[in-house]
Formats: structure tokens, sequence, C-alpha cells
């Protein structure tokens, strides 16, 4: 039975992507541009056997490392990713997959932008086919992750709007070596997932001003981002991160997916700042705090962080590459 394994990186959102058009589909309202991460990745092993018997088993690892089955609400989402995966390759048969995080699952760092990436790339290649990076990012986005479409991608990567859309790397990792310390002040799943908050967005009466700002915002970061413009890039970003989730405080319900650690993270990454260490704030849909920072002010960055009694760990992540495949399975 042919079998893949693909490791997929996570993704820092520094133009957010928050609210869709078309949640079925994964139309966005706008453009969003990402860093990808080196150290936050999902490994996914898929196995594929041919025939008529279409009974999926997905196995997921727990703290421990030890596959387990996955629970109903993990599991369905993959399967239909895998029913899409079968109709696009024209195949019937059945997956077994296996997939692991490096860091923690569902609590605002893209994992389900790395889960779905790695396994739309392992079903592929399970199945006899290799996508190149701009067709798995359509078929990535296919999964419900719009986050996905950018993880199969390295470097810095932006995603256009539009019913096709598939993203594209605008610089390689090797283009600046940004930083990110990721503060993790909680590892449970959130209450209320990205999809909810997508869906929730355009009910916040200061969802269309965010979008009329965003073409100037999304203009500057890419300016940034070319020039290594550290403070230009932060004080643009640090201002996209607090937005989307005065979007989501603001939708009907409200969403509220700070904790008080998260705000005592972000106090502490402007007394870095008066101490003259560059260092910007941004946050995904979720408590946990993603510092940027260059590379020489890592240690400092990740020293403060780690002092901060609410912090439960820090991540010292940066800039990474796409997908790879050259690793063990898990099965």
């Amino acid at each position: 039975m042919p079998k893949a394994t693909v490791e997929a990186p996570s993704n820092i959102a520094l133009i957010k992507y928050w609210g869709a058009k078309d949640l079925e589909q994964v139309i966005p309202y706008a453009p969003s541009l990402s860093m990808t991460l080196r150290e936050c990745r999902t490994r996914t092993t898929v196995e594929f056997k041919d025939g008529a018997d279409r009974r999926d088993e997905v196995r997921v690892a727990d703290e421990t490392g030890t596959l387990r089955p996955a629970d109903a609400d993990f599991r369905n989402p993959v399967v239909r990713h895998l029913d899409r995966l079968r109709a696009w390759a024209d195949r019937e048969g059945a997956f077994r997959v296996a997939t692991k995080n490096s860091f923690p699952s569902a609590a605002g760092i893209a994992s389900s932008a790395s889960g779905f990436a790695a396994l739309t790339l392992a079903a592929a290649h399970a199945l006899g086919r290799h996508p190149g990076p701009t067709e798995a990012s359509v078929l990535a986005r296919r999964s419900g992750s719009g986050s996905a479409a950018r993880s199969v991608w390295g470097g810095y990567v932006l995603w256009p709007d539009g019913d096709q859309a598939a993203a594209a790397q605008l610089f390689p990792a090797d283009h600046w070596d940004l930083r990110d310390i990721i503060a993790v002040v909680d590892t449970e799943a959130k209450a209320v997932s990205s999809r909810e908050g997508h869906r929730r967005a355009p009910t916040s009466p200061f969802f269309e001003t965010r979008l009329n700002h965003l073409s100037e915002r999304l203009s500057t970061v890419r300016t940034a981002l070319r020039n290594r413009a550290m403070t230009q890039l932060g004080e643009a970003v640090e201002r996209e991160g607090v937005e989307l989730h005065l979007i989501a405080m603001s939708s009907r319900p409200p969403i509220f997916y700070w904790h008080p650690a998260t705000l005592t993270v972000l106090e502490v990454v402007r007394e870095l700042r008066n101490d003259g260490i560059a260092s910007y704030a941004t946050m995904d849909a979720g408590a946990n705090v993603h510092v940027l920072c260059p590379a020489d002010e890592e240690p400092q960055v990740a020293t403060r962080l780690d002092e901060v009694p609410d912090v439960l760990r820090t991540i010292r992540d940066g800039v990474g590459d796409g997908p790879t495949t050259d690793i063990a399975p898990l099965f």
C-alpha cells in the first residue's frame, strides 16, 4: 500500500485572514500575508489502500507521543478533506492517517494550517500525485483552513483574495532572518474555533473599517519586508494583531480570545522596546503571543519572556522553509 510522510510548517500571519465571504469554498474578504515558521510543524503519515472500502482511520499523537484514535471533532474535518482528495485524484479506497504536532494544537498557533498542509501533501503523495506548491495551495485551502494555503510555501507568503486564489512566496526564508518567540500562556484548545470566528467577523461594526485600511497596511508590510525595516514592519503588524481581536471582541456574539496573561506579555513587549530592544507582538485567534524581533535580539527577548510568571513556556522560532518529505514515518 502506498505510504507517504510530510512535515509541514505553521505560519504567523502578519496581515490576518479574518472573515470569509464563503466558508465552504474558503474565499477571503481580503489578502493575507504570513511568515512561515521553522520549529512549529506537523508531521503526518498517510497510507492509501485501493478498493471500495472507504473506512478511514485517523490517529493523533498524544502528549507522550503515543498514537490514539482521533475524536470526532478532529476526525470529521480530516475525513471530509480526504473525500475531496479522493475526488480530485479520481480514486476509491481507504486512508490510514497519523499526525503529530511539535506545538500545542488549536491554541492560536495555526495548527490547522500546518496540519492540513501536511495532510494534503501526504495524501496526494500516497495517491501517487505530486502537486506543485501552487496546486497544493489551492487543495490545502479547500480543507476549510485558509491559512493552510500559505503553509505549503516557505519564507514570506501572500495569499490573495479571490475564488480560486493560490498563495505564492514573496520572499524566501533567507531574505530576512526574523525570529518569532512565542509566549505560550494557554495550551488548551480555544473555546471558539477560528472557523466560527470567520463566520462572526462581518457582524462587527468595525469590520468594514478594517477592510478599508487593509490595502494600505498590506503595502506597508510588503515594503517593510522588502527593505528589512523592523520598526516599519513591527508597528504595522502590531496594529494588525490588535485589530483582529477588536473585530472578534465586537462580533455578535463577541469572542474573547485573550487571557490576562496575554495583556501581561503585551506590556512586557512594550517595556522591551522602551529599553531599546526591537520587539513587536502579534496574535492569531488565541491567547498566545508571537513576539517578532531581529535575530540578534532573540536571546534578550526570550529571556525576558521566560521570566514572566504567567508564561507557561516559550517557543523560540523564526522564519523557515516549506514542507519536507525526508523524515521518518509515524507508523
